[in-house]
């Protein structure tokens, strides 16, 4: 595994947790409940989470939640392309969250730094435009089915090694494509297709994903599998949120994708603390 992360104008050095502020500018989000719709209200928003400390923001403009509505290409460009343009002067990397190869060129023509596909890449349209963009981060994710379907019988043999030969396979087929290695990193989706104990499980064995030596992003925050360790409600589940972000980082985990950036910046900063104070022994 390379030390070095590229995504796009940035360079990560790994080692240290990256913490990936989300930005919904859907009116439809299962987290946020649309609190973004506005192009001024999402921009606002994503200056907010780079105060709070985000190394990353990662701007969808359509709602990947189990049942959500499909997001004509119109509406998607009209929603994410002004966020980007308006985040470029940032100081950090900006992600869009899309699966449809006509955003993500139009967001990397922007300047967006980093694609991540819920599809992870299966097209050979968005293929192609990892190649076509040579510096841009890539995140490939596991999902079963689709959006609107996913949820209704997920279903795996071995959940772990299933969504881990994957993503495998699907790095495997950009770089065959010339993709460097150091541009990827891997999801394992949770929440996407799978039940709440098969997601605890991926994040309980996590470390057979981080053993194939790419970065490992990890998006739990305010999950339904949350939910149905705590029983809490989507509002209710910070501290639900920040134990996942903990189980992950503790298995591996490089980039964490979070609603909640100040709050989990605290905890992950007591946790490297921690880590700092042992290895001083």
């Amino acid at each position: 595994m390379s030390d070095k992360w590229l995504c796009g104008r940035f360079e990560f050095t790994l080692g240290r947790p990256i913490l990936m502020g989300i930005v919904n500018a859907t009116p439809d989000s299962f987290s946020d409940a649309g609190q973004y719709p506005t192009t001024a209200s999402a921009i606002a928003h994503a200056r907010q989470l780079v105060t709070e400390g985000a190394h990353i923001l990662d701007i969808g403009g359509e709602s990947t939640r189990p049942g959500a509505a499909a997001v004509s290409l119109e509406n998607e460009l009209l929603r994410v392309i002004p966020v980007v343009r308006a985040m470029l002067d940032s100081g950090v990397p900006i992600s869009v969250d899309t699966c449809k190869p006509e955003v993500m060129r139009a967001a990397l023509e922007a300047g967006a730094d980093m694609i991540n596909d819920v599809t992870g890449f299966r097209g050979p349209a968005a293929r192609q435009l990892a190649v076509d963009f040579p510096h841009c981060g890539l995140c490939i994710m596991h999902m079963q089915g689709e959006p609107r379907t996913m949820q209704k019988a997920p279903h795996y043999d071995a959940v772990v090694t299933e969504v881990t030969d994957y993503l495998l396979g699907q790095a495997r087929k950009l770089e065959a494509l010339g993709v460097r290695q150091n541009r990827i990193c891997l999801d394992p989706g949770l929440g996407f297709g799978k039940t709440a104990e098969q997601n605890f499980m991926l994040l309980g064995q996590l470390h057979k994903l981080t053993a194939l030596g790419y970065p490992v992003l990890l998006g739990a925050s305010r999950k339904s599998m949350i939910g149905a360790a705590t029983g809490r409600t989507v509002e209710q589940r910070l501290a639900g949120s920040l134990a996942a972000a903990l189980a992950g980082v503790s298995r591996g985990a490089t980039i964490i994708r979070v609603q909640d950036v100040a709050a989990t910046l605290d905890a992950l900063k007591v946790w490297q603390a921690t880590i700092d104070g042992e290895s001083n022994k």
